[in-house]
Parts: structure tokens; sequence; C-alpha cells
């Protein structure tokens, strides 16, 4: 699909990764993984957990192979409530990455958008220059938190929006331009560009190309090959939606946000904060069956050995 629509940047996380390594054209890697992990040697559970580390690399660097921009590799996201553990798992992907002979300018590493996340998105910037990408973000108050943390990229979630309301609502259809995850987008956009942030927004996790059209104009989008496979056999003329110019002219307020403020704010907005703990589950989930899968090849290489 990289090679075919040739995208400037892509990613992954923990449910792509999954699938990937279950693929046999990727056996290969995971070989390779748990061959490192059994190289650095410790416990079980450590061998486990640097396979892992660097099954997600060495995917990351297949993809560099194939685009001149940035690939986004995410950390683990059990450690979503624990701002030096993510701070230390980041390092260590980047240092893995170093090892295989990427710079970190080519990497942006994923964290969930917690304020632990946002916190440790913070330090990874200023302190050691790592590039960060916030995910898992879907309310007003996470993106605020981003752009005062002054983190690289935001990946706002447009599609888990729509289905949240969809869901709970009694609306089941909607115009792009009313979609509840494009407004919340556009209304972010908004804002960093009016009060002058330097934060990328990146419109992600879209449900039709409706959703993507009526973004046009936002700093990035990350779209699925699939949605990608759609608009190329659509020729139609493009206006955007989203410019610099009409968000400085937005009458939106900036406020500024301390822990106790985000977390008030966030916590008002029943979607955003059933989504952000949904999204942490599932990852979460992906990562143990991914290590399950990786454990039977660590077994089984230890009984060959």
């Amino acid at each position: 699909a990289i090679d075919e629509y040739k995208p400037l940047d892509a990613t992954t996380n923990p449910s792509l990764i999954l699938a990937a390594a279950q693929m046999p054209a990727y056996q290969e890697l995971v070989d390779d993984a748990v061959a490192y992990g059994k190289k650095l040697g410790g416990s079980e559970e450590e061998q486990i957990k640097n396979a892992c580390d660097k099954l997600f690399v060495l995917f990351g660097a297949e993809i560099l192979k194939r685009i001149p921009g940035r690939v986004s590799t995410e950390v683990d996201a059990r450690l979503s409530f624990d701002k030096e553990g993510m701070i230390q798992r980041a390092r260590r992907l980047i240092d893995l990455y170093k090892e295989a002979g990427i710079g970190k300018d080519r990497i942006l590493i994923k964290l969930s958008s917690t304020w632990e996340g946002i916190q440790a998105g913070k330090v990874l910037e200023a302190e050691y220059g790592i590039h960060c990408n916030m995910t898992l973000l879907f309310s007003f108050a996470q993106a605020v938190a981003c752009a005062e943390a002054g983190v690289t990229l935001i990946s706002p979630f447009v599609g888990r929006i729509l289905d949240w309301y969809v869901a709970n609502g009694d609306k089941k259809t909607y115009e792009a331009s009313e979609d509840p995850g494009v407004k919340s987008v556009t209304k972010i956009y908004n804002y960093y560009k009016k009060f002058g942030y330097k934060t990328i927004v990146m419109g992600a996790s879209f449900r039709n190309t409706g959703e993507i059209k009526a973004l046009t104009g936002c700093d990035y989008l990350t779209i699925s090959p699939k949605l990608l496979a759609e608009l190329s056999k659509e020729y139609v003329k493009l206006t955007p939606t989203l410019s610099v110019k009409e968000a400085q002219a937005c009458e939106l307020e900036k406020i500024h946000l301390d822990e106790k403020a985000f977390r008030w704010h966030h916590n008002e907005d029943q979607m955003a904060v059933e989504k952000l703990s949904e999204g942490i589950r599932k990852f979460a989930a992906d990562a143990i069956k991914l290590e399950r899968m990786l454990k039977v090849d660590v077994i089984s290489r230890c009984h060959l050995s």
C-alpha cells in the first residue's frame, strides 16, 4: 500500500503490528525480533519485552525504506499513566532505531494523551529532542494541554468520535460538515492557528472519505489504504475548508490548563473519557496478544538451544 500511494509519512500502532506479525510475509521480522530478545538474555519476561520493542522498530525501519518522511512508533499503552515509564520506553525505542542506523529526526514516538503521557511528551521534546505524536486524543482539553507541552504532533481521532455519537445518540448519520469528529478537529486546528502553536494537527481514524474532504487544509491527515483507494477514484476539485487566515478570525479564547483544570475539563467530556479509556484497553490487549505470540517463539527457541 505504501508503494502504491506513496505517502510522506506512515504510522503504526499495537493493533496494526499484531495483525502484520501474523502474516507469513513478515515472519522473518518476527524471527529477528525473537533472536534479539534471546541474545540480550535475562528473564523470559525481559526477553519478550525486548523482542516486542525490537519488532516495532523492525517494522518501522521497513516502512522508512519506502517513505521520505517519518514513521510513528507507539509506546506500550500499559504505561499510559506512568510518566517516567513512558520516557524510558521512548528513549529505548530511539536507541534501537539508532542501532539500526536511523536518526531520531525520522521517528515520532506515539504516546497516549493522558495527563502523564502529555507530560512525558513535554520532557522528551524539551530534554531529549525526541519528537512525539500524541495519540488517542478526543477532547479539546487534551489538545490544549498538548499544545502547551510543545509536542511535535497530535492525532485527534475523527472516526472514533463519530462512532461514540452514533452509538450513544438518536442520530445515526451525519453530513460531513456536521460530523462530531470533523467539528472537533476543526476547533482544535482553529485554536492552534489562532494562537500560533507550532504543534502539527494530524486528523486520524477516518470512517469515510466525507470526513477527510471536510478537513481539507488540515496540516496532516493519516488515511488508511482503503480510503486512499476510494479517494483515488474520485475526480473532484477540493477547496480547503480549514485555513490559517480563517482560524485567526475565529472567536476562540485562549485557555491555560494545569493538571487539575485538565482533569476537570477532560472529565466533563463523557465521549472523550470513554473513548480514551477504551482505546488504551484495546491497544493494551493487542500488546498482550503480541507478547503471547512472541512468547511461544521464545520458548521454542529455548528448547531448540
